[in-house]
């Protein structure tokens, strides 16, 4: 349980770093400073690309696309449900980022650890690269 909270909270200050409504992002980072700090800019960029690929890899090899499609999904029906029960609501735009951030960040981290979910609930373990 603690892995898979460390793999979502990682995937989470990726996503955040990289767009949220404060001003403490890299988008709004990379706009304002582009001309005096392109040396940074790119810096962070290339960082934020690592981790990116890093987590968009692992994801789409543990579970694919449609898999990353059934935990968006399920996540949006949660929503859906929350909006309906009016538990949320949908009037704070930076309400509703910071809720697109957790998802995507949950999304991500299902499939960082869905190797080790599948072999917890099936006790069979998931072997995709074997050194001949």
């Amino acid at each position: 349980m603690i892995g898979f909270l460390l793999r979502w909270l990682f995937a989470f200050v990726l996503l955040a770093a990289t767009f949220n409504p404060t001003p403490y992002n890299y988008i709004t980072f990379a706009r304002d400073a582009y001309q005096t700090q392109l040396s940074l800019v790119v810096l962070g960029g290339l960082v934020l690309l690592i981790g990116y690929i890093i987590y968009l890899r692992a994801t789409l090899r543990s579970i694919g696309v449609f898999g990353v499609l059934l935990v968006a999904g399920l996540l949006g029906a949660l929503a859906w449900v929350a909006v309906d029960l009016e538990i949320l609501t949908l009037d704070n735009p930076s309400v509703n980022l910071w809720l697109a951030n957790i998802s995507m960040s949950f999304v991500l981290g299902v499939g960082l650890s869905w190797s080790i979910i599948r072999r917890k609930l099936s006790g069979q373990a998931d072997v995709d690269d074997v050194d001949e």
